[in-house]
Protein backbone atom coordinates (compact mmCIF):
# COMPACT_ATOMS: atom_id res chain seq x y z
CA UNK A 1 0.00 0.00 0.00
CA UNK A 2 1.46 3.52 -1.01
CA UNK A 3 1.96 6.35 1.47
CA UNK A 4 0.02 9.38 2.13
CA UNK A 5 2.96 10.93 0.56
CA UNK A 6 3.47 8.61 -2.17
CA UNK A 7 -0.89 9.04 -3.11
CA UNK A 8 -0.46 12.69 -3.68
CA UNK A 9 2.43 12.53 -5.95
CA UNK A 10 0.10 10.29 -7.84
CA UNK A 11 -2.80 12.99 -7.42
CA UNK A 12 -0.20 15.89 -8.70
CA UNK A 13 0.83 13.98 -11.37
CA UNK A 14 -0.65 16.07 -14.03
CA UNK A 15 -2.33 19.46 -15.15
CA UNK A 16 -5.94 19.45 -13.00
CA UNK A 17 -5.31 15.66 -12.11
CA UNK A 18 -7.23 15.83 -8.91
CA UNK A 19 -10.16 13.24 -9.27
CA UNK A 20 -12.48 14.76 -6.36
CA UNK A 21 -12.79 18.04 -5.50
CA UNK A 22 -11.76 19.01 -2.29
CA UNK A 23 -10.87 15.34 -1.74
CA UNK A 24 -9.26 15.01 1.89
CA UNK A 25 -7.36 11.98 0.75
CA UNK A 26 -5.25 10.53 -1.34
CA UNK A 27 -6.80 8.88 -4.34
CA UNK A 28 -4.94 6.33 -6.25
CA UNK A 29 -5.38 6.19 -10.13
CA UNK A 30 -3.38 2.78 -10.39
CA UNK A 31 -4.13 1.15 -13.54
CA UNK A 32 -3.21 -2.21 -11.91
CA UNK A 33 -5.89 -2.01 -9.15
CA UNK A 34 -8.90 -2.07 -11.86
CA UNK A 35 -10.26 -4.91 -12.27
CA UNK A 36 -10.87 -4.83 -15.75
CA UNK A 37 -8.30 -4.27 -18.63
CA UNK A 38 -10.39 -3.05 -20.88
CA UNK A 39 -11.13 0.15 -19.17
CA UNK A 40 -7.32 1.47 -19.74
CA UNK A 41 -8.40 0.83 -23.66
CA UNK A 42 -8.49 4.42 -25.51
CA UNK A 43 -12.27 5.21 -26.12
CA UNK A 44 -12.75 6.59 -29.41
CA UNK A 45 -12.87 10.42 -28.38
CA UNK A 46 -9.46 9.92 -26.71
CA UNK A 47 -10.45 9.82 -22.90
CA UNK A 48 -9.21 7.68 -20.86
CA UNK A 49 -10.88 7.01 -17.54
CA UNK A 50 -9.36 5.14 -14.80
CA UNK A 51 -11.21 4.81 -11.56
CA UNK A 52 -9.94 6.17 -8.58
CA UNK A 53 -9.33 4.11 -5.38
CA UNK A 54 -8.68 5.18 -2.01
CA UNK A 55 -5.57 4.97 -0.12
CA UNK A 56 -7.16 6.51 2.80
CA UNK A 57 -10.56 7.39 4.16
CA UNK A 58 -11.55 9.22 6.35
CA UNK A 59 -12.77 7.99 10.06
CA UNK A 60 -15.17 8.68 12.42
CA UNK A 61 -11.98 9.17 15.16
CA UNK A 62 -11.33 12.47 12.87
CA UNK A 63 -14.06 14.38 13.80
CA UNK A 64 -12.25 16.15 16.23
CA UNK A 65 -9.82 16.97 14.19
CA UNK A 66 -12.95 18.21 11.54
CA UNK A 67 -15.81 19.51 14.01
CA UNK A 68 -14.75 23.14 13.98
CA UNK A 69 -11.83 23.68 10.62
CA UNK A 70 -10.64 27.16 9.89
CA UNK A 71 -13.49 29.04 8.13
CA UNK A 72 -11.47 29.65 5.21
CA UNK A 73 -10.72 25.57 4.84
CA UNK A 74 -13.61 24.34 4.64
CA UNK A 75 -16.46 23.85 1.78
CA UNK A 76 -19.13 23.92 3.88
CA UNK A 77 -18.78 26.79 5.76
CA UNK A 78 -16.11 29.52 4.01
CA UNK A 79 -17.24 32.95 3.51
CA UNK A 80 -13.73 33.98 1.15
CA UNK A 81 -15.21 35.88 -1.62
CA UNK A 82 -12.18 34.60 -3.84
CA UNK A 83 -13.20 32.54 -6.70
CA UNK A 84 -10.92 29.35 -6.65
CA UNK A 85 -10.20 27.57 -9.93
CA UNK A 86 -12.45 25.60 -12.51
CA UNK A 87 -11.27 22.20 -10.44
CA UNK A 88 -12.41 23.98 -7.54
CA UNK A 89 -16.11 25.69 -8.05
CA UNK A 90 -17.47 23.42 -10.86
CA UNK A 91 -20.68 22.68 -8.16
CA UNK A 92 -21.07 26.07 -7.21
CA UNK A 93 -20.66 27.55 -11.04
CA UNK A 94 -20.95 24.41 -13.51
CA UNK A 95 -21.13 25.28 -17.11
CA UNK A 96 -23.33 23.52 -19.19
CA UNK A 97 -21.72 24.90 -22.19
CA UNK A 98 -18.67 22.21 -22.25
CA UNK A 99 -18.53 20.32 -25.31
CA UNK A 100 -15.20 18.47 -24.87
CA UNK A 101 -13.96 16.31 -22.12
CA UNK A 102 -11.44 18.23 -21.78
CA UNK A 103 -13.32 21.46 -20.27
CA UNK A 104 -14.56 19.12 -17.26
CA UNK A 105 -12.88 20.60 -14.50
CA UNK A 106 -10.71 17.18 -14.00
CA UNK A 107 -9.11 14.88 -15.83
CA UNK A 108 -10.85 12.03 -13.75
CA UNK A 109 -13.96 14.44 -13.07
CA UNK A 110 -17.00 11.76 -13.11
CA UNK A 111 -15.24 8.48 -13.53
CA UNK A 112 -16.97 6.84 -10.35
CA UNK A 113 -20.29 7.07 -13.05
CA UNK A 114 -19.32 3.85 -15.08
CA UNK A 115 -19.68 0.69 -13.76
CA UNK A 116 -17.22 -1.92 -14.82
CA UNK A 117 -19.48 -5.21 -16.52
CA UNK A 118 -18.25 -8.39 -18.53
CA UNK A 119 -16.13 -7.19 -21.65
CA UNK A 120 -18.40 -9.30 -24.00
CA UNK A 121 -21.71 -8.04 -22.66
CA UNK A 122 -20.13 -4.61 -22.55
CA UNK A 123 -19.60 -5.13 -26.48
CA UNK A 124 -22.99 -6.27 -27.31
CA UNK A 125 -24.56 -3.76 -25.86
CA UNK A 126 -22.85 -1.06 -27.67
CA UNK A 127 -23.60 -3.11 -31.11
CA UNK A 128 -27.04 -2.34 -30.23
CA UNK A 129 -26.37 1.33 -30.43
CA UNK A 130 -25.01 0.84 -33.90
CA UNK A 131 -27.79 -0.15 -35.57
CA UNK A 132 -29.48 3.38 -35.09
CA UNK A 133 -28.69 5.27 -37.88
CA UNK A 134 -30.28 8.19 -35.94
CA UNK A 135 -27.14 10.19 -34.09
CA UNK A 136 -26.96 8.82 -30.33
CA UNK A 137 -25.10 11.59 -28.34
CA UNK A 138 -25.21 9.60 -24.57
CA UNK A 139 -26.63 6.33 -24.19
CA UNK A 140 -26.84 4.03 -20.72
CA UNK A 141 -28.35 0.58 -20.24
CA UNK A 142 -29.97 0.20 -16.33
CA UNK A 143 -32.61 -2.10 -14.70
CA UNK A 144 -32.25 -5.68 -13.84
CA UNK A 145 -31.45 -6.70 -17.59
CA UNK A 146 -28.20 -5.65 -16.77
CA UNK A 147 -27.80 -5.42 -12.69
CA UNK A 148 -29.12 -8.40 -10.73
CA UNK A 149 -31.62 -7.80 -8.85
CA UNK A 150 -31.69 -11.32 -7.66
CA UNK A 151 -29.00 -14.01 -6.18
CA UNK A 152 -27.17 -15.93 -9.51
CA UNK A 153 -28.49 -19.22 -9.50
CA UNK A 154 -25.79 -20.84 -12.40
CA UNK A 155 -29.16 -22.16 -14.04
CA UNK A 156 -29.14 -22.80 -17.43
CA UNK A 157 -32.46 -22.09 -19.12
CA UNK A 158 -33.74 -24.37 -22.27
CA UNK A 159 -33.47 -22.31 -25.56
CA UNK A 160 -37.32 -21.95 -25.52
CA UNK A 161 -37.06 -19.69 -22.63
CA UNK A 162 -34.46 -17.63 -24.38
CA UNK A 163 -35.82 -17.12 -27.30
CA UNK A 164 -39.35 -16.66 -25.64
CA UNK A 165 -37.64 -13.53 -24.48
CA UNK A 166 -33.88 -13.01 -26.95
CA UNK A 167 -34.82 -14.37 -30.33
CA UNK A 168 -31.25 -14.83 -30.96
CA UNK A 169 -29.49 -13.27 -28.12
CA UNK A 170 -25.54 -13.37 -28.12
CA UNK A 171 -24.06 -15.83 -25.56
CA UNK A 172 -22.19 -13.04 -23.65
CA UNK A 173 -26.29 -11.80 -22.88
CA UNK A 174 -27.06 -15.12 -22.13
CA UNK A 175 -24.62 -15.35 -19.07
CA UNK A 176 -24.53 -12.44 -18.01
CA UNK A 177 -28.44 -12.97 -17.35
CA UNK A 178 -27.98 -15.86 -15.86
CA UNK A 179 -30.50 -18.08 -16.60
CA UNK A 180 -32.96 -15.45 -16.48
CA UNK A 181 -33.90 -13.65 -19.91
CA UNK A 182 -35.07 -10.24 -20.07
CA UNK A 183 -35.25 -7.28 -21.69
CA UNK A 184 -33.17 -4.75 -21.64
CA UNK A 185 -33.42 -1.21 -21.31
CA UNK A 186 -31.69 1.66 -22.58
CA UNK A 187 -31.78 5.42 -22.37
CA UNK A 188 -30.75 7.90 -25.34
CA UNK A 189 -30.09 11.19 -24.92
CA UNK A 190 -30.23 13.18 -28.57
CA UNK A 191 -29.59 16.44 -29.84
CA UNK A 192 -32.53 17.51 -31.94
CA UNK A 193 -35.87 15.22 -31.10
CA UNK A 194 -37.81 15.52 -34.37
CA UNK A 195 -35.14 14.89 -36.33
CA UNK A 196 -33.37 11.88 -34.65
CA UNK A 197 -37.45 10.52 -34.89
CA UNK A 198 -37.66 11.40 -38.79
CA UNK A 199 -34.29 9.42 -39.13
CA UNK A 200 -35.62 6.69 -36.64
CA UNK A 201 -38.89 6.54 -38.07
CA UNK A 202 -37.20 5.80 -41.79
CA UNK A 203 -35.14 3.04 -40.50
CA UNK A 204 -37.06 1.77 -37.49
CA UNK A 205 -40.58 2.10 -38.42
CA UNK A 206 -42.05 -1.18 -36.71
CA UNK A 207 -40.38 0.38 -33.57
CA UNK A 208 -43.09 2.81 -33.16
CA UNK A 209 -47.22 2.22 -32.51
CA UNK A 210 -49.54 3.83 -34.74
CA UNK A 211 -48.56 7.29 -33.61
CA UNK A 212 -45.51 7.21 -35.39
CA UNK A 213 -47.60 7.13 -38.49
CA UNK A 214 -48.36 10.79 -38.06
CA UNK A 215 -44.65 11.78 -38.54
CA UNK A 216 -42.00 12.92 -36.06
CA UNK A 217 -43.35 16.02 -35.88
CA UNK A 218 -46.27 14.18 -33.85
CA UNK A 219 -43.83 12.17 -32.25
CA UNK A 220 -41.64 14.48 -30.87
CA UNK A 221 -44.70 16.70 -30.13
CA UNK A 222 -45.75 13.89 -27.60
CA UNK A 223 -42.02 13.02 -26.52
CA UNK A 224 -41.48 16.21 -25.29
CA UNK A 225 -44.84 18.10 -24.01
CA UNK A 226 -46.63 14.75 -22.09
CA UNK A 227 -45.12 13.46 -18.72
CA UNK A 228 -41.40 13.06 -18.44
CA UNK A 229 -39.71 14.04 -21.86
CA UNK A 230 -38.84 10.72 -22.77
CA UNK A 231 -40.47 8.49 -25.67
CA UNK A 232 -40.01 4.69 -25.45
CA UNK A 233 -40.34 1.97 -27.64
CA UNK A 234 -40.39 -0.70 -25.77
CA UNK A 235 -40.70 -4.90 -26.89
CA UNK A 236 -38.37 -4.47 -29.74
CA UNK A 237 -36.07 -6.87 -31.12
CA UNK A 238 -32.54 -5.36 -32.34
CA UNK A 239 -29.52 -7.82 -33.06
CA UNK A 240 -31.41 -10.80 -31.34
CA UNK A 241 -32.35 -8.95 -28.39
CA UNK A 242 -34.89 -7.92 -26.91
CA UNK A 243 -34.75 -4.37 -25.74
CA UNK A 244 -36.71 -1.09 -24.45
CA UNK A 245 -35.27 2.08 -25.69
CA UNK A 246 -36.43 5.75 -24.27
CA UNK A 247 -35.11 8.89 -26.31
CA UNK A 248 -35.11 12.12 -24.31
CA UNK A 249 -33.46 15.60 -25.64
CA UNK A 250 -30.34 16.47 -23.89
CA UNK A 251 -31.71 19.26 -22.77
CA UNK A 252 -34.28 18.00 -20.70
CA UNK A 253 -31.98 14.89 -19.72
CA UNK A 254 -29.28 17.79 -18.13
CA UNK A 255 -32.37 19.81 -16.21
CA UNK A 256 -33.95 17.28 -14.74
CA UNK A 257 -30.02 15.94 -13.07
CA UNK A 258 -29.17 19.74 -11.90
CA UNK A 259 -32.67 20.81 -10.99
CA UNK A 260 -34.77 17.46 -10.32
CA UNK A 261 -37.77 18.82 -12.52
CA UNK A 262 -39.26 15.45 -13.04
CA UNK A 263 -36.64 13.19 -10.96
CA UNK A 264 -37.70 10.47 -13.27
CA UNK A 265 -34.20 10.16 -15.16
CA UNK A 266 -32.22 11.82 -12.32
CA UNK A 267 -33.68 9.03 -10.17
CA UNK A 268 -32.65 6.45 -12.47
CA UNK A 269 -29.36 7.77 -12.42
CA UNK A 270 -28.98 7.45 -8.64
CA UNK A 271 -28.78 3.90 -9.35
CA UNK A 272 -25.83 1.66 -10.91
CA UNK A 273 -26.50 2.15 -14.56
CA UNK A 274 -23.73 1.28 -18.03
CA UNK A 275 -22.95 4.31 -19.57
CA UNK A 276 -22.24 3.42 -23.49
CA UNK A 277 -22.05 6.34 -25.01
CA UNK A 278 -20.67 9.61 -22.76
CA UNK A 279 -21.28 12.91 -23.05
CA UNK A 280 -19.47 15.93 -21.14
CA UNK A 281 -22.21 17.71 -20.51
CA UNK A 282 -24.25 15.22 -18.98
CA UNK A 283 -21.10 13.82 -16.85
CA UNK A 284 -21.12 16.86 -15.68
CA UNK A 285 -25.03 17.54 -14.29
CA UNK A 286 -24.85 13.93 -13.52
CA UNK A 287 -22.10 14.69 -10.87
CA UNK A 288 -24.25 17.30 -9.21
CA UNK A 289 -27.71 14.71 -9.48
CA UNK A 290 -25.33 11.93 -7.81
CA UNK A 291 -23.84 14.88 -5.18
CA UNK A 292 -27.92 15.87 -4.73
CA UNK A 293 -28.92 12.49 -3.88
CA UNK A 294 -26.07 12.06 -1.53
CA UNK A 295 -27.15 15.34 0.27
CA UNK A 296 -30.86 14.42 -0.13
CA UNK A 297 -30.40 10.94 1.81
CA UNK A 298 -28.28 12.42 4.44
CA UNK A 299 -31.23 15.02 5.63
CA UNK A 300 -33.35 11.86 6.13
CA UNK A 301 -30.65 9.38 8.21
CA UNK A 302 -29.92 9.65 11.63
CA UNK A 303 -25.92 10.72 13.06
CA UNK A 304 -25.46 6.89 12.75
CA UNK A 305 -26.28 4.76 9.57
CA UNK A 306 -25.03 1.80 7.57
CA UNK A 307 -24.01 1.73 3.86
CA UNK A 308 -27.17 -0.19 3.09
CA UNK A 309 -29.36 2.17 4.55
CA UNK A 310 -27.54 4.98 2.76
CA UNK A 311 -27.94 3.00 -0.32
CA UNK A 312 -31.29 1.64 0.17
CA UNK A 313 -32.10 5.88 1.13
CA UNK A 314 -30.66 7.18 -1.85
CA UNK A 315 -32.55 4.33 -4.70
CA UNK A 316 -35.67 4.79 -2.49
CA UNK A 317 -35.87 8.90 -4.16
CA UNK A 318 -37.12 7.66 -7.30
CA UNK A 319 -39.96 5.16 -6.24
CA UNK A 320 -41.45 7.06 -3.19
CA UNK A 321 -43.69 9.36 -5.64
CA UNK A 322 -43.57 6.72 -8.10
CA UNK A 323 -47.61 5.57 -8.62
CA UNK A 324 -46.62 1.69 -9.69
CA UNK A 325 -45.24 1.25 -6.03
CA UNK A 326 -48.85 2.00 -4.81
CA UNK A 327 -50.48 -0.74 -6.96
CA UNK A 328 -49.89 -4.58 -7.59
CA UNK A 329 -47.81 -3.15 -10.81
CA UNK A 330 -44.12 -3.51 -8.65
CA UNK A 331 -42.30 -6.06 -7.04
CA UNK A 332 -42.96 -4.45 -3.29
CA UNK A 333 -39.11 -5.30 -2.04
CA UNK A 334 -37.77 -3.91 -5.14
CA UNK A 335 -35.75 -1.12 -3.65
CA UNK A 336 -34.29 -3.98 -1.33
CA UNK A 337 -33.20 -6.19 -4.24
CA UNK A 338 -31.14 -3.60 -6.17
CA UNK A 339 -28.97 -2.56 -2.91
CA UNK A 340 -28.34 -5.84 -1.69
CA UNK A 341 -27.28 -7.14 -5.21
CA UNK A 342 -25.41 -3.92 -6.17
CA UNK A 343 -23.88 -2.82 -3.11
CA UNK A 344 -20.32 -2.72 -5.02
CA UNK A 345 -21.11 -0.73 -7.48
CA UNK A 346 -23.53 1.50 -5.26
CA UNK A 347 -20.03 2.08 -3.22
CA UNK A 348 -18.15 2.58 -6.62
CA UNK A 349 -20.59 5.33 -7.37
CA UNK A 350 -20.94 7.50 -4.18
CA UNK A 351 -17.92 6.33 -2.05
CA UNK A 352 -16.12 8.92 -3.71
CA UNK A 353 -18.17 11.09 -3.30
CA UNK A 354 -18.71 11.50 0.40
CA UNK A 355 -15.46 11.51 0.62
CA UNK A 356 -15.65 15.21 -1.06
CA UNK A 357 -18.47 16.07 2.27
CA UNK A 358 -16.81 17.82 5.16
CA UNK A 359 -19.97 16.51 7.61
CA UNK A 360 -20.17 13.09 6.59
CA UNK A 361 -17.06 10.00 6.85
CA UNK A 362 -16.97 6.16 7.17
CA UNK A 363 -16.69 5.16 10.69
CA UNK A 364 -15.14 1.42 9.67
CA UNK A 365 -11.61 0.54 9.96
CA UNK A 366 -12.23 -1.87 7.32
CA UNK A 367 -11.93 1.73 4.62
CA UNK A 368 -8.42 0.71 5.19
CA UNK A 369 -7.92 -2.63 3.93
CA UNK A 370 -7.45 -2.93 0.39
CA UNK A 371 -10.05 -4.45 -1.97
CA UNK A 372 -12.70 -2.54 0.53
CA UNK A 373 -14.43 -1.25 -2.49
CA UNK A 374 -15.41 -4.51 -4.24
CA UNK A 375 -16.32 -6.45 -1.23
CA UNK A 376 -19.69 -6.70 -2.06
CA UNK A 377 -20.22 -8.33 1.41
CA UNK A 378 -19.09 -5.85 3.58
CA UNK A 379 -21.59 -3.09 5.29
CA UNK A 380 -19.65 -0.70 6.51
CA UNK A 381 -20.48 2.21 9.02
CA UNK A 382 -21.09 5.52 8.73
CA UNK A 383 -21.39 8.86 10.81
CA UNK A 384 -22.24 12.54 9.69
CA UNK A 385 -22.06 15.84 11.82
CA UNK A 386 -25.76 17.35 12.42
CA UNK A 387 -24.35 20.89 13.25
CA UNK A 388 -27.03 23.00 11.88
CA UNK A 389 -24.43 25.34 9.75
CA UNK A 390 -23.46 22.35 7.89
CA UNK A 391 -27.01 20.50 7.52
CA UNK A 392 -28.56 24.16 6.39
CA UNK A 393 -25.95 24.16 3.92
CA UNK A 394 -26.63 20.98 2.32
CA UNK A 395 -30.41 21.91 2.08
CA UNK A 396 -28.92 25.43 0.49
CA UNK A 397 -27.07 23.24 -2.10
CA UNK A 398 -30.25 20.90 -2.86
CA UNK A 399 -31.39 21.20 -6.74
CA UNK A 400 -33.43 24.52 -7.68
CA UNK A 401 -36.43 22.88 -8.27
CA UNK A 402 -36.56 20.97 -5.67
CA UNK A 403 -35.18 23.11 -3.24
CA UNK A 404 -37.90 25.71 -3.87
CA UNK A 405 -41.08 23.23 -3.41
CA UNK A 406 -39.32 22.20 0.27
CA UNK A 407 -38.97 26.14 0.89
CA UNK A 408 -42.83 26.53 0.31
CA UNK A 409 -43.26 23.56 2.54
CA UNK A 410 -41.67 25.30 5.22
CA UNK A 411 -43.02 28.61 4.70
CA UNK A 412 -46.55 26.98 5.17
CA UNK A 413 -45.29 25.63 8.40
CA UNK A 414 -43.23 28.46 10.41
CA UNK A 415 -46.47 31.08 8.57
CA UNK A 416 -43.77 33.24 7.13
CA UNK A 417 -45.73 36.57 5.46
CA UNK A 418 -45.68 36.09 1.81
CA UNK A 419 -44.07 39.03 0.79
CA UNK A 420 -40.87 38.12 3.21
CA UNK A 421 -40.83 35.19 1.47
CA UNK A 422 -40.93 36.36 -1.88
CA UNK A 423 -37.95 38.47 -1.38
CA UNK A 424 -36.27 35.89 0.44
CA UNK A 425 -36.77 33.59 -3.02
CA UNK A 426 -35.72 36.65 -4.83
CA UNK A 427 -32.65 37.08 -3.10
CA UNK A 428 -31.90 33.22 -3.43
CA UNK A 429 -32.78 33.34 -7.40
CA UNK A 430 -30.09 36.52 -7.54
CA UNK A 431 -27.58 34.25 -5.65
CA UNK A 432 -28.03 31.58 -8.34
CA UNK A 433 -28.25 33.44 -11.80
CA UNK A 434 -25.31 35.36 -10.12
CA UNK A 435 -23.44 32.00 -10.41
CA UNK A 436 -24.79 31.14 -14.03
CA UNK A 437 -23.89 34.32 -15.24
CA UNK A 438 -20.25 33.42 -14.20
CA UNK A 439 -19.87 35.27 -11.24
CA UNK A 440 -19.03 33.40 -7.85
CA UNK A 441 -21.19 33.21 -4.85
CA UNK A 442 -20.57 30.01 -2.66
CA UNK A 443 -23.70 28.65 -1.57
CA UNK A 444 -24.39 29.48 2.44
CA UNK A 445 -26.96 28.53 4.26
CA UNK A 446 -29.55 31.53 5.59
CA UNK A 447 -30.89 31.63 9.09
CA UNK A 448 -33.78 30.41 7.12
CA UNK A 449 -32.51 26.73 6.17
CA UNK A 450 -30.45 26.86 9.43
CA UNK A 451 -34.26 26.80 10.90
CA UNK A 452 -35.48 23.97 8.45
CA UNK A 453 -32.62 21.74 9.72
CA UNK A 454 -32.73 23.26 13.42
CA UNK A 455 -36.13 21.69 13.90
CA UNK A 456 -36.57 20.54 17.72
CA UNK A 457 -38.56 17.37 15.91
CA UNK A 458 -36.10 15.53 13.54
CA UNK A 459 -39.03 13.89 11.80
CA UNK A 460 -40.64 17.28 10.62
CA UNK A 461 -37.73 17.56 7.89
CA UNK A 462 -38.16 14.01 7.01
CA UNK A 463 -41.26 14.15 6.48
CA UNK A 464 -41.32 17.19 4.84
CA UNK A 465 -38.20 15.90 2.35
CA UNK A 466 -40.30 13.36 1.54
CA UNK A 467 -43.57 15.28 0.43
CA UNK A 468 -41.42 17.26 -1.78
CA UNK A 469 -40.06 14.34 -3.12
CA UNK A 470 -43.92 12.31 -3.79
CA UNK A 471 -44.51 16.03 -4.99
CA UNK A 472 -41.75 15.82 -7.97
CA UNK A 473 -42.39 12.76 -8.69
CA UNK A 474 -45.82 11.83 -8.46
CA UNK A 475 -47.50 13.55 -11.83
CA UNK A 476 -44.55 13.16 -14.31
CA UNK A 477 -44.76 9.42 -13.40
CA UNK A 478 -48.36 8.79 -13.73
CA UNK A 479 -48.65 11.17 -16.99
CA UNK A 480 -45.41 8.89 -18.35
CA UNK A 481 -46.96 6.11 -17.62
CA UNK A 482 -50.44 7.13 -19.01
CA UNK A 483 -48.32 8.38 -22.22
CA UNK A 484 -47.26 4.92 -22.70
CA UNK A 485 -50.61 3.62 -24.20
CA UNK A 486 -49.89 6.44 -26.77
CA UNK A 487 -46.30 5.87 -27.51
CA UNK A 488 -46.12 1.96 -27.27
CA UNK A 489 -49.99 0.91 -28.48
CA UNK A 490 -52.53 -1.23 -26.30
CA UNK A 491 -50.80 -4.46 -27.03
CA UNK A 492 -47.27 -3.61 -25.96
CA UNK A 493 -49.02 -1.70 -22.78
CA UNK A 494 -51.12 -4.49 -22.01
CA UNK A 495 -48.18 -6.83 -22.18
CA UNK A 496 -45.69 -4.35 -19.56
CA UNK A 497 -48.51 -3.99 -17.27
CA UNK A 498 -48.77 -7.87 -17.04
CA UNK A 499 -44.75 -8.55 -16.64
CA UNK A 500 -44.79 -5.76 -13.64
CA UNK A 501 -47.96 -7.31 -12.38
CA UNK A 502 -45.82 -10.85 -11.79
CA UNK A 503 -42.94 -9.46 -10.51
CA UNK A 504 -45.56 -8.14 -7.60
CA UNK A 505 -46.70 -11.52 -7.21
CA UNK A 506 -43.28 -12.76 -7.53
CA UNK A 507 -42.03 -10.10 -4.82
CA UNK A 508 -45.34 -10.97 -1.97
CA UNK A 509 -44.73 -14.65 -2.67
CA UNK A 510 -40.77 -14.44 -1.95
CA UNK A 511 -41.84 -12.29 1.20
CA UNK A 512 -44.78 -14.76 2.38
CA UNK A 513 -42.13 -17.70 1.97
CA UNK A 514 -39.88 -16.69 5.54
CA UNK A 515 -42.87 -15.49 7.02
CA UNK A 516 -45.27 -19.04 6.68
CA UNK A 517 -42.12 -20.50 8.07
CA UNK A 518 -42.29 -18.37 11.10
CA UNK A 519 -45.78 -18.05 11.63
CA UNK A 520 -46.38 -19.73 14.66
CA UNK A 521 -43.28 -17.50 16.69
CA UNK A 522 -44.79 -14.29 18.71
CA UNK A 523 -42.13 -12.02 16.91
CA UNK A 524 -44.27 -12.51 13.43
CA UNK A 525 -46.74 -9.73 13.84
CA UNK A 526 -49.06 -9.22 11.37
CA UNK A 527 -48.64 -7.16 8.00
CA UNK A 528 -45.03 -7.07 8.27
CA UNK A 529 -45.42 -7.15 4.80
CA UNK A 530 -46.76 -3.91 4.42
CA UNK A 531 -44.07 -3.14 6.64
CA UNK A 532 -41.55 -4.30 4.58
CA UNK A 533 -42.79 -2.32 1.62
CA UNK A 534 -42.87 0.66 3.74
CA UNK A 535 -38.85 0.15 4.64
CA UNK A 536 -37.92 -0.93 0.96
CA UNK A 537 -40.07 2.78 -0.24
CA UNK A 538 -39.41 4.95 2.04
CA UNK A 539 -35.94 4.07 3.30
CA UNK A 540 -34.20 3.11 6.94
CA UNK A 541 -34.25 7.09 7.91
CA UNK A 542 -34.97 6.78 11.25
CA UNK A 543 -32.48 4.46 12.71
CA UNK A 544 -14.56 5.42 -17.00
CA UNK A 545 -13.55 3.46 -17.05
CA UNK A 546 -15.09 2.90 -21.13
CA UNK A 547 -16.67 5.65 -22.78
CA UNK A 548 -17.81 5.87 -26.36
CA UNK A 549 -18.89 9.34 -28.30
CA UNK A 550 -21.02 9.08 -31.57
CA UNK A 551 -21.67 12.50 -33.32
Amino acid sequence: MRSATAGLRVLNAGANAAPLRNSRFPCLCDPRLVNNSSVLRRPRHGHIPIYPRFTHVRLASNASRDATPPQSEDPSTSSSSTPPSSAEDWEENPNFNIEKFSELPHTNFGVNQHMIINDEFKEALRQILWQFRAPIRYAFAYGSGVFPQSALNGRVPTEAEIKAIHPKAPLAVQRAQDGSPKMIDFIFGVTFTQHWHSLNLHQHRDHYSALGALGSGAVSYVQDSVGAGVYFNPYVVVNGILVKYGVVNLDTLCADLSEWQTLYLAGRLHKPVKILRDDARVRLANQINLLSALRTALLLLPPAFTERELYSTIAAISYLGDPRMRLPTENPHKVANIVDHNMSNFRRLYAPLIDTLPNAQFNDSRCTQRGWLDDADANLQLAQDMDPVRRGNMVRRLPKAFRERLYFQYQKQLAIPRGEFDRMMARTRDEDDAAAGGGFRRQQATDFERRIVDDDDPATLRKHVRHVIRQTINWPSTSQSLKGVLTSGVGRSLRYMGEKMAKFRQGRKTADEPEANTASKPASADGASETSTEKSTDAPSETSKDSEKKG
